[in-house]
Formats: C-alpha cells, sequence, structure tokens
C-alpha cells in the first residue's frame, strides 16, 4: 500500500502525479469554460503573437528556471539518507488535492469565499477529532470541534486562548450578577471550575438566553461581555477582581518555545509560565503533584497544564494520564485547570491505537509486531488524551502533508463559542444551531483571518484515502517505529563494536520515531572537547548550501542536553556512560551537551527489494568518519 502514497525516493511514482495534475488541471480549465459559455473569451487567440506576451512568457520562463535551478540545493528530505529534522517525503494525496485546489483560491476565513473548502476544514476537525478519541459525532451535543492552523505555534496559541476564557466566563457571569443560573458563591471559586462544569455553564447561559425576552437577552448579553476578561483585558479584570492572581501556565522543561511566545502574546507574560521537572525527558508526576499543592496552598490559580506527546527534540511522552487524574483530584478540591496536549510531533501515532470505528485497542493489539512499542507508559498516555480539554496536531509532520497544516482540538464544541469574534462584513445571518452550520463562519473561531483553503483540501483527501486508523494511516507510523527499533538496537551494536574508539550512548530509550546518540571519543573527558567532536561530526551531516547535496552521505540533525533539563541523577547517569567528568560542563560556558538526534520518517530507510539498509550505511558512514576525524 505505501508503494503508492508517495512519489518516491527516485521519483517513481511521477507518471501518476503527472496524470492527476494534468486531468484535474484540465477539469479546472473547463470548470472556468462552462461557468458562463455564453461570455466571449477575454484574452484573444492571438494574444499569444503579440511580442509583449512572447517577452512576458520568456522571462518568467527565465525565472522560473533561475527557481527551479536555485530549489535543487533544497535539502532532499524524500531521501532515505534524510534523517534529520521532522519531515519527510509527501503523500500523494495531500499533494495533488492542494494543487488541484490553488486556482480555486479559497479563503477559508468563511462559507463566503470558500464554500466548499470551509466545510472540508470543520470535518478534518472532526476525522482528528475521531483518531485522538474524542466524540466526533455532530449530533452528540458534546461534539468535539477542531481547525486548522498555519502550524502547532499557532495551535497552542489558540489553546491557551480557549483556556483562558473559559477560565474567566464564570467569573464575568457573577459580575454581571445574571438571575437564575446556578453560579459560584465567589470570585475564586467561580476562577477554579472545573473546565468541563464551565462548558456546562456556558451550555445553560445560552438556554437561558434563548428562553429571555428580546430585551432581557440584549440587556445581560451587554451585561456580561462587559465583564469578561476578553473585554477588560488582563489589567482591568484583574484590578476588579482583587482576590484573584493572575494565572500559571504549567509546561514540562523540554517544552517547545512557543509556549512562552504564546505567554507572552497573550499578556499573561513568560514569568506565569512555571517549567515543570523531567524525569526521564517526561514529566515528573511527584514535581507536578507538589507544584500543583503550592500553588493550591498559596491561593495562585492555575490555568493550563500542558503534556508533550513528542518532544522537540527526543521525542518522549509525557505521561499524560498523570495530567489528567491530577485535574480531576484539584478540580474535586476546588482547583480546576485545563489540561493540553502538545501533539504537534506525535499525534498521528495514536492511530495506531485506534480500531476502524474509533474505539481503543488493548495494549497487546498495539504491541503486536513491535519489540518495546508501546511501553505500558506510553500506552496509557495515548489512551488518555481522548479525557483531556485540547489537543495540538501538525498533519505537516508525521501527517507527511504540505506547510503548514497546523491543527487544534477542543474536546467539546460548546466552549469554543467563548472565542467568537464578530465582523459585520464578514459573518452575518443568523444564529444556527446546525453544527455544520454554526461553523461555516470560521474565522470568528480561530486566531487567523485569511487562510488557505487549499491545505485544508490536502489534509481532508489524505485522511479520506487514508483514514486516521491501524488499518490504513496507521500502516505508515507502524513502519517507522519498527524502523526505530531497529535503528535502536544497530546503535546499541555500533556502541559495542566502537567500543575501544568511541563511547556511544542512546540517552533515553525513543518513545516514538526520534532517537538521540550522544558520542565522546574514548580518553577525552572534558565535555567542550567532546562538544567540538560532535559538532565536526554534524558538520558534515547537516545542510551547506556552499556544497553540491551529493557530497553528502546522510543528513542529520544535533540537539543538547542541559543538566537544568536533565536533573542531576539523569546528568551523572549519562556523563558516566559517556566517560566525561561532570565538574568540566561548565568549561568554556559550555553547561550543556551536544548529541546527535535522528528522526526517522521515511519509509523506505531498508529496501527490501534491492536489499539496502540505510541505517546499516548510516552507521558504517558514522563509523568511517569517526575514525577519519580521531585520526585527524
Amino acid at each position: 500500500m505505501l508503494d503508492a502514497c508517495f512519489l518516491g525516493p527516485y521519483g517513481e511514482n511521477d507518471g501518476l502525479l503527472e496524470k492527476l495534475v494534468v486531468e484535474f488541471l484540465r477539469d479546472h480549465v473547463y470548470w472556468r469554460r462552462n461557468f458562463h459559455p455564453e461570455d466571449p473569451p477575454a484574452i484573444s487567440t492571438a494574444a499569444a503573437q503579440h511580442s509583449e506576451y512572447q517577452a512576458f512568457e520568456a522571462k518568467m520562463r527565465r525565472e522560473l528556471h533561475q527557481l527551479s535551478a536555485a530549489l535543487k540545493k533544497s535539502v532532499p528530505f524524500h531521501s532515505p539518507r534524510y534523517i534529520g529534522h521532522m519531515t519527510s517525503d509527501l503523500l500523494l494525496p495531500g499533494i495533488a488535492a492542494q494543487i488541484l485546489t490553488l486556482p480555486y483560491n479559497p479563503n477559508n476565513v468563511t462559507e463566503d469565499a470558500a464554500p466548499v473548502t470551509v466545510e472540508l476544514e470543520v470535518k478534518v476537525g472532526l476525522q482528528l477529532a475521531k483518531m485522538l478519541g474524542y466524540v466526533s459525532d455532530p449530533d452528540q451535543p458534546n461534539c468535539a470541534f477542531g481547525h486548522l492552523s498555519s502550524g502547532g505555534t499557532v495551535a497552542n496559541y489558540q489553546a491557551l486562548r480557549l483556556a483562558l476564557a473559559l477560565k474567566a466566563f464564570p467569573v464575568a457571569l457573577l459580575a454581571a450578577g445574571v438571575p437564575e443560573l446556578a453560579l459560584p458563591e465567589d470570585d475564586w471559586s467561580a476562577f477554579n471550575l472545573h473546565p468541563h462544569a464551565v462548558t456546562a455553564l456556558v451550555e445553560q447561559w445560552q438556554q437561558w438566553l434563548e428562553a429571555a425576552s428580546p430585551a432581557d437577552r440584549k440587556h445581560w448579553q451587554a451585561k456580561v461581555r462587559e465583564a469578561r476578561i476578553e473585554h477588560l483585558g488582563l489589567t482591568a479584570f484583574f484590578a476588579a477582581h482583587p482576590t484573584l492572581k493572575v494565572p500559571k501556565v504549567l509546561v514540562p522543561i523540554t517544552a517547545h518555545y512557543s509556549w512562552s511566545k504564546g505567554c507572552k502574546l497573550l499578556g499573561l507574560g513568560r514569568a506565569q509560565m512555571e517549567l515543570l521537572p523531567e524525569c526521564g525527558m517526561r514529566i515528573d508526576t511527584a514535581a507536578l503533584e507538589a507544584t500543583l499543592k503550592r500553588c493550591q496552598d498559596e491561593h495562585q490559580p492555575v490555568l493550563l497544564a500542558v503534556g508533550v506527546m513528542g518532544t522537540t527534540e527526543y521525542g518522549t511522552i509525557d505521561p499524560i494520564d498523570a495530567l489528567v487524574a491530577a485535574r480531576e483530584r484539584f478540580s474535586a478540591q476546588g482547583f480546576g485547570f485545563s489540561v493540553h496536549v502538545d501533539a504537534a510531533w506525535g499525534g498521528y501515532l495514536a492511530t495506531l491505537f485506534r480500531n476502524e470505528d474509533g474505539s481503543l485497542r488493548t495494549q497487546a493489539e498495539v504491541a503486536s509486531g513491535f519489540n518495546a512499542f508501546p511501553t505500558t507508559e506510553v500506552y496509557n498516555a495515548i489512551a488518555a488524551i481522548g479525557e483531556t480539554d485540547s489537543v495540538t496536531v501538525d498533519p505537516h509532520k508525521l501527517g507527511y502533508l504540505p506547510y503548514g497544516a497546523g491543527a487544534f482540538i477542543c474536546r467539546d464544541h460548546r466552549a469554543i463559542g467563548l472565542l467568537s469574534e464578530e465582523a459585520d462584513y464578514v459573518f452575518h445571518g443568523s444564529a444556527k444551531q446546525d453544527y455544520m452550520s454554526r461553523y461555516r463562519g470560521l474565522g470568528q473561531f480561530i486566531p487567523e483571518g485569511s487562510k488557505s483553503g487549499a491545505a485544508v483540501a490536502g489534509v481532508y483527501v489524505t485522511h479520506k484515502v487514508l483514514p486516521l486508523d491501524h488499518a490504513h494511516f496507521g500502516k505508515l507510523p507502524a513502519q517507522t517505529i519498527h524502523f526505530t527499533e531497529i535503528f535502536h538496537a544497530r546503535a546499541l551494536q555500533f556502541a559495542h563494536e566502537m567500543r575501544d574508539v568511541v563511547h556511544a550512548v542512546v540517552p533515553f530509550a525513543p518513545d516514538s520515531n526520534l532517537l538521540c546518540f550522544a558520542l565522546n571519543p574514548v580518553g577525552n573527558h572534558r565535555v567542550a572537547q567532546s562538544n567540538a567532536f560532535v559538532s565536526q561530526l554534524h558538520d558534515e551531516l547537516r545542510s551547506d548550501p556552499s556544497q553540491p547535496l551529493q557530497n553528502k552521505q546522510f543528513f542529520g540533525s544535533a540537539t543538547t542536553l542541559r543538566p537544568d533539563v536533565l536533573g542531576e541523577t539523569e546528568t551523572q547517569r549519562i556523563l558516566n556512560a559517556l566517560g566525561l567528568d561532570p565538574a568540566t560542563l561548565h568549561e568554556d560556558g559550555g553547561e550543556k551537551l551536544m548529541i546527535l538526534r535522528h528522526t526517522l520518517m521515511n519509509p523506505y530507510l531498508i529496501d527490501h527489494t534491492n536489499g539496502i539498509s540505510y541505517i546499516d550505511l548510516y552507521f558504517e558512514h558514522l563509523a568511517s568518519r569517526i575514525r577519519s576525524l580521531l585520526t585527524k
């Protein structure tokens, strides 16, 4: 099945892609010609004979040829020799659907500008919701809602926006004095409800408004709007409620920098982001518990607790089930907060955990065919996603789709109404209760305005061709997890074979299809010297536009291990295994250890037809380069 999914490392499926592009370009032209066939052609058939026309065509061709030539210096993501960052070859359905849609130029801000692809975007949200374990039936009142964004960064911003809206809305209802609703008695209780309770309160508020007279409805809508944090801003809101503090955002110390950017953008401030310690590059659950208890004792509200499903550097997966359990325990004590999963990298691994009907597979079923995946911890973490409040997923990573296609999905669509923004020139018509109709004015609810409908088409069609379950799309990540286990075993073999030359360590067993490798020459005890050595290796693995691509045998990436992230115990373990003196960490202002990082996305790392293992070739190349560097 996978052989038909990609253009291929050698362009093997060029005929298929060319046939699709030509077929649907012609189809688009026929659509134009038949829109109003009584209209005469605006461009004369003789236009192509004019000198200015020909000069324009020549100039356009020249610039396109120059662009095409320049792009040959691009990173060869398609090749099984590329094992660097989080990208690989692209799925043909996504490429073809995006190319097909581009000439129509839909703008997914509203159905007025994109009557087809806005609906597709709402359906993409439901496709992803089902993959994650959320309710995905629009006829159910607690159905999830999702939309695409330019990437995971903007999706994380949306998570912060929604969490803050949920946190503050009950306080606004209380301040406005809305009658007949079952509201908490004070600001603290209102500000610390369970997010599910807030969603229920939003629903009650909407029902109360519908039952009110038009005059009362207008009156109370205005009073609540004027009391909301979105209207007042942070400064005025907290000045009006002096018993409340600006809430904290709890993120793992390995979290993506978009969370820092998001706290600044939302006006919370970087100081309100608290980093949770790690244990084995996964959230330390004891530290999480202690942090929440301290915040509760200090009357310091928590807005959001974030778990990462596939860290950017190491691919590790946080104990999402522990975050959910903590939310339930503390909410029962009147200290509620939301739980968000940043699954920008690992989201599509959830396909391995889903049956075709969307139900959860057992751990034994998922583990069939693998050596170690998933561990019980990883299984429990991914199984708990459906109980979280929102998730970020990047189709342009493990979804194998073109940039930029991130996605935000929230557990219950009723909460998303708190983010609604009215713009009369874009959104109009009466409010409709039908799920699909409600979100046709998509721009009301999302951070972005104008956005590409072509990207949406690529995601939607891919999910239709490869449904998001283990029997279809799941075969792709399953292949890469299998290769990661082979790569891991080969790394350990390499460490044994090269033990007289270099200390080689896999710092953390992989939770997903990303693996790091730490190296230090035998006899060296200084971290700075180890970093210089790994930096030289990385120089030969990274993209260099000044050299022909063919000079590179393999492409890889690098990252660092830092004591402030690792903690003392883990730092000592890794440095000892590498033969490095921890006291040298602070020499030359370093305070970090450079390591190689491998992202194993390509489904052709082992070519059984031709008997080639690019994994073996990589380690042979690495051994050769290490020996060469040490000889020098």
